[in-house]
């Protein structure tokens, strides 16, 4: 039987929790990451109900998508109803671990479960996250004293570049310099131009190690004034990871396509709103689980003919509309992002086999619970 902490090694890999936004709080909420895990159940939200329906199965993990304690607490009594949900989960035993916003950007994340269960295909991200700011650094070194210093940028954390490191570019040519008074020259003399060969030694590196970096070139090079410059590198928008999924469907109109979303995703009282030509021809559409008004620019820029989210409000979704962009289709936030579960569910049961039992929550837990 897997540890807590086998499944929370496993999450963090597929969602890794530095990947989520800063405000957010995502991992684990609580447990002994050495009990043993051999239920785990899947839910949206961490409600009391959902606590219940754990601890009468018997979970011994919880995973959900929204935090329990999304701001910081100094208590969390059981006459609050935060408090009540996690004492009904430690009396039963069962840990709690979320994955939020790592999750929603995430290959096989929730915008990407959401695109896959409304039919669509050749997925990428509408707004394509990074794995981090980069920099280049140029440093000029004698010839004699290249190896040493790439030697010595590597072990900065320079020349990391995916699955390979130690990884640079050199090209030779000549330096030119006159030490003045004062100076104390590696090679030549005080008042007498200088030619050296010399080889343009090129690195890439993480932004944050910048400083590092730096400062174990500047200690390694043979120079007392060594030439270089550093370069921040764009983000090339090619990472696989990001927020939002935009993709293809096989050719049909905006009513169609919103008939299609209510029969794949569970049904609310919220429903299925649409503003938009019903005639128009859909063929690439874009998605993102949860909250999406934060990408309506972003997708202004794709061919998108409709976007899919939730939680629209009146003034971003008329002024997007102006613009002659996508049509919307807004759905119910809780179900955008329960078709996540099953997903997740599926891959954990595959990588522990039949040494845990899984379940999805059916349990709808979003807050609308009547229409007129």
């Amino acid at each position: 039987m897997p540890l807590l902490s086998d499944l929370v090694d496993l999450l963090h890999g597929w969602y890794p929790p530095d990947t989520a936004d800063g405000w957010d709080a995502v991992g684990l909420v609580h447990g002994d990451p050495a009990a043993e895990i051999g239920k785990v159940m899947f839910a949206v939200d961490p409600t009391l109900e959902v606590a219940r329906e754990a601890e009468a199965w018997g979970a011994d993990l919880l995973v959900v998508h929204h935090p329990l304690f999304l701001k910081a607490v100094h208590g969390f009594a059981a006459t609050t109803p935060k408090g009540r949900t996690l004492a009904t989960l430690a009396g039963a035993g069962c840990a709690l671990l979320t994955a939020h916003t790592n999750a929603d950007r995430a290959v096989g994340g929730v915008s990407e479960a959401l695109a896959t269960a409304v039919g669509l295909t050749d997925l990428a991200p509408v707004s394509a996250s990074w794995d981090g700011p980069l920099d280049k650094v140029t440093v000029y070194v004698p010839v004699a004293d290249a190896d040493r210093v790439r030697r010595a940028l590597a072990d900065a954390g320079a020349g990391r570049i995916g699955d390979y490191d130690q990884a640079s570019f050199s090209t030779r040519g000549e330096g030119r310099f006159r030490p003045l008074d004062g100076a104390s020259p590696t090679v030549g003399s005080v008042g007498t131009a200088e030619v050296v060969e010399e080889e343009r030694v090129e690195v890439v590196l993480p932004r944050g190690r910048r400083t590092a970096v730096l400062a174990t070139m500047l200690a390694a090079h043979p120079y007392e004034e060594p030439a270089y410059d550093v370069v921040e590198l764009a983000d090339p928008g090619t990472a696989a990871t990001g927020a939002g999924r935009i993709g293809s469907i096989v050719e049909t109109t905006l009513r169609g396509f919103a008939e299609g979303v209510a029969a794949a995703l569970p049904a609310t009282s919220h429903g299925v709103r649409v503003a938009g030509d019903l005639d128009r021809v859909v063929r690439r559409v874009a998605v993102c689980g949860g909250a999406g008004d934060f990408l309506l620019d972003a997708v202004l820029r794709t061919d998108a003919d409709v976007y899919l989210t939730s939680d629209l409000r009146h003034h971003p979704a008329a002024e997007f509309l102006e613009k002659d962009g996508p049509a919307l289709v807004d759905v119910a936030h809780w179900a955008a992002e329960w078709t996540w579960l099953p997903q997740v569910r599926a891959r954990v049961a595959q990588a522990l086999g039949d040494t845990v039992e899984t379940r999805v929550s059916t349990q709808c837990t979003d807050p609308w619970t009547f229409r007129i």
